[in-house]
């Protein structure tokens, strides 16, 4: 089950890396960037197709190697992208449907991964 939730992972990031970088107009436009400078379309292109590249290679290195590490990942990040986006999404309302999505797969991920480590065997990562 563990193996299956990174690899998960691994390919929403690949998506995510792939549509942002193939289509960084369209994808900034859907969660509400008007509009990028130069400078911020470079930002947008290495964030979210760079950085979310480089956690889909992780999520896919642990999914084979160190699967309980992928899920401490899981947990670091996606923890307070929760905390931080649902009390944003409510002082910002009204948002996009995209940005609603995005912030219902984090709630969904991030539980998958509480769940993950409560069952880990209890010798490991104390």
């Amino acid at each position: 089950m563990t193996r299956f939730y990174l690899y998960l992972n691994a390919a929403f990031y690949l998506a995510f890396a792939i549509w942002c970088t193939l289509a960084p107009v369209q994808t900034a436009h859907s969660v509400g960037y008007e509009a990028l400078s130069p400078g911020g379309a470079s930002e947008y292109l290495v964030i979210y197709g760079g950085m979310e590249f480089g956690f889909f290679v992780f999520f896919a290195y642990c999914a084979q190697r160190a699967q309980q590490l992928g899920v401490i990942f899981a947990l670091c990040l996606y923890g307070p992208a929760v905390a931080w986006r649902w009390p944003s999404v409510i002082a910002h309302w009204p948002v996009s449907a995209t940005t609603l999505a995005t912030g219902a797969l984090e709630v969904i991920l991030f539980v998958f991964a509480i769940i993950l480590w409560q069952r880990r065997p209890k010798n490991i990562f104390r």
